[in-house]
């Protein structure tokens, strides 16, 4: 076991208050002690490193110059918030992270008020801040909201959504653009520091007003106009940017060196005092910045398992089985080989879906739109119109923020856009923010869709097939994050039959409908059920939409117990079957039904198995559920007979 890593800075520091009594040649020091005492409680956890790392400086001159928590600040998506959890009362508890009972991996609002804004989605943070400033605003109380947000999260719609309804906020709002993917040299340089400096202060921002003003009221049409070009000009010699963002109304201020706390402190003094606003700061930052083997990786080890400080090896247990992602990615590989007409689109999450696999074999027919879950699937339908077979891989919970397109765009006009959906049910460590917990409901409530299970990695192959060849309208596959079953591929995959599931076990007495991977508990609940003298059948059903309605009617008429059994909430499988069973009056003849689903909660972070307990979604509760079914009626058949 590694010692602890020395911080007798840090030790001193519990809330940003203490922070703020260092004098500032200390922060340096108290910097590099909070990066090595989040790598040290990361290496231990796992989970999102090379974020933190990068922001480090950041966060220690966000604290130091904002009054936090009355000051709002904001961490776009989240997951780069470590060291802030660390500076805020929480590092007592950071080598939880993401363990049950721990702290979340994301910001949360009830685990702390330096935490105003719930994230673990990206590109919310502008528009949390601009509601915060203008509350303030409206209330008349003091407070700044601060967004930190990075380029990648600048690439989706919503943010420019924010950014052109900012001048609402005024000089309440600060926006922090950490960008640390710049292609060209940054100008980040002591002349660049200088002039950032100097076009943040109060004294040329009130000399640019003054300006403005005699301008406004001074000079003819024309010459105001060149007087804005002739200012836009200057301050972008001197800055190499900006642009864009004064037009949306921001006052721009950078690119500045994000690691550099002497340029950093001067410059976030000025734009906390400037009567001018909003304000947005260009700062440039370096993931994985401060640990070699972070630096030297291609993901700047983004996301990790648990790793031994010194070599910066990660634990990695030898996988039983392909991923899900990974099998659907060599399935639809094997697909296109086939047909010069698939192609494959993600939204920034190539390696996380597969895709990543895909684009070596077909470069040219792999899109990546970025952090853009609309344009995907509205792409994806602009595809399907003019005769391609577009394959949409996106997480569950991302698909989500797409909704209004799935329906609109692709649902109604019936255009036959394949969704992979990636992520479905719940997902461990991220916790409720990236449960793939809504999509049958969401999804199977559309006319004209077609939604698909995997139950295991090689009916996943031949979903794939099917839907490469389904071309009459939409259709989604599901699947889990993590390892497959380690299930044999088929060398031969099958079209599947359109709203047709299978009997994998055949009973008489009850009857198990899975949808998906909980396929393998209901097995095991069968036989727990035959040892109890309870003759048990177990359908994998595959469909949530169409339903195999011919198989239910059969199972529904020869069992006395029908259990569905899904990864997903209310609304979903269990309620499809369920009306379709009320309305067919298959219920009225004493038919006992019960719909097993996610509970109607967000369930927090904690390991698969332990979530799938505390849902009662696996083999026990089952059991549970199916001698429960009986003991109620059995017991209620007892007291109308002793009525």
């Amino acid at each position: 076991m590694t010692q602890r890593p020395i911080t007798p800075l840090l030790d001193q520091v519990d809330l940003p208050a203490d922070l703020r009594r260092l004098p500032p040649e200390k922060l340096r020091q108290l910097a590099d002690e909070l990066r090595l005492e989040m790598i040290d409680a990361v290496s231990s956890t796992g989970g999102h490193l090379g974020a933190g790392l990068g922001v480090i400086e950041l966060t220690v001159a966000l604290h130091y110059v904002f009054d936090t928590p009355a000051d709002r600040l904001i961490w776009d998506v989240g997951h780069q918030a470590y060291p802030h959890k660390i500076l805020t009362g929480r590092r007592d508890r950071i080598r939880t992270l993401r363990q049950g009972g721990g702290l979340s991996g994301f910001t949360k609002r009830s685990e702390s008020e330096y935490d105003p804004f719930g994230a673990a989605h990206s590109s919310t943070s502008i528009s949390a801040a601009i509601g915060f400033a203008v509350a303030n605003k409206l209330k008349d109380q003091p407070g700044k909201a601060i967004a930190v947000i990075g380029d990648g999260a600048m690439s989706a719609g919503m943010a420019y959504e924010a950014m052109n309804n900012a001048a609402q906020a005024g000089n309440r709002l600060v926006v922090i653009l950490n960008d640390n993917e710049m292609s060209i040299a940054p100008p980040v340089g002591a002349l660049s520091a200088y002039l950032s400096r100097l076009l943040s202060s109060r004294s040329f921002l009130e000399l640019r007003e003054t300006v403005k003003q005699v301008a406004r009221k001074t000079l003819p049409s024309g010459l105001k106009k060149a007087a804005k070009l002739a200012d836009e000009y200057a301050r972008n010699f001197a800055q190499g940017g900006g642009t864009m963002f004064e037009e949306l109304g921001f006052y721009y201020v950078g690119p500045i060196d994000g690691h550099n706390l002497d340029h950093l402190i001067p410059i976030l003094e000025n734009v906390r005092d400037a009567a001018e606003g909003p304000m947005l700061i260009h700062v440039i930052t370096q993931k994985g910045k401060g640990y070699g083997p972070a630096e030297a990786a291609a993901d700047k080890y983004h996301g990790v398992v648990k790793f031994d400080v010194i070599s910066g090896a990660q634990q990695k247990a030898t996988p039983k089985a392909p991923a899900y992602q990974n099998a659907f990615g060599d399935a639809l590989i094997a697909e296109a080989k086939n047909d010069p007409t698939i192609c494959a689109i993600t939204a920034a999450m190539p390696s996380g879906t597969g895709v990543d696999r895909f684009n070596k074999a077909f470069p040219d027919r792999t899109f990546d739109v970025g952090i853009a879950e609309q344009h995907a699937v509205t792409f994806a339908a602009g595809l399907a119109a003019q005769g391609m077979k577009p394959f949409c891989a996106i997480y569950s919970t991302f698909l989500q923020r797409a909704y209004d397109q799935v329906v609109h765009d692709v649902a109604i006009q019936n255009l036959p856009v394949r969704f992979a959906i990636d992520r479905a049910g719940l997902v461990g460590a991220d916790g409720c923010t990236h449960a793939g917990a809504f999509d049958v409901t969401y999804l199977a409530t559309l006319p004209n869709m077609v939604v698909m299970a995997a139950a295991d990695e090689a009916e996943l192959y031949d979903m794939v097939h099917t839907m490469a060849l389904h071309d009459s309208g939409p259709i989604a596959v599901r699947y889990p994050r993590g390892e497959g079953t380690g299930v044999a591929i088929p060398e031969v995959r099958t079209r599947l039959e359109i709203g047709k599931g299978r009997i994998v076990r055949e009973g008489k007495t009850v009857a198990i409908l899975s949808l998906g991977t909980r396929l393998g508990d209901a097995l095991k609940a069968a036989e727990e059920l035959e040892s109890k003298g309870l003759s048990t059948t177990v359908a994998d059903l595959r469909f949530a939409k169409p339903l195999d309605y011919a198989m239910i009617r059969h199972l529904a008429a020869t069992h006395e117990v029908l259990v569905t059994v899904e990864e997903n909430a209310i609304g979903g499988f269990g309620a499809h079957v369920l009306t379709w069973l009320s309305d067919e009056g298959l219920t009225d003849s004493g038919l006992k039904v019960r719909t097993m689903r996610l509970p109607d909660i967000f369930q927090d972070h904690e390991a698969p198995a332990k979530q799938y307990a505390e849902a009662k979604l696996d083999a026990p509760a089952i059991v549970a559920t199916v001698l429960d079914a009986l003991r109620h009626n059995s017991v209620g058949m007892i007291e109308g007979a002793r009525a």
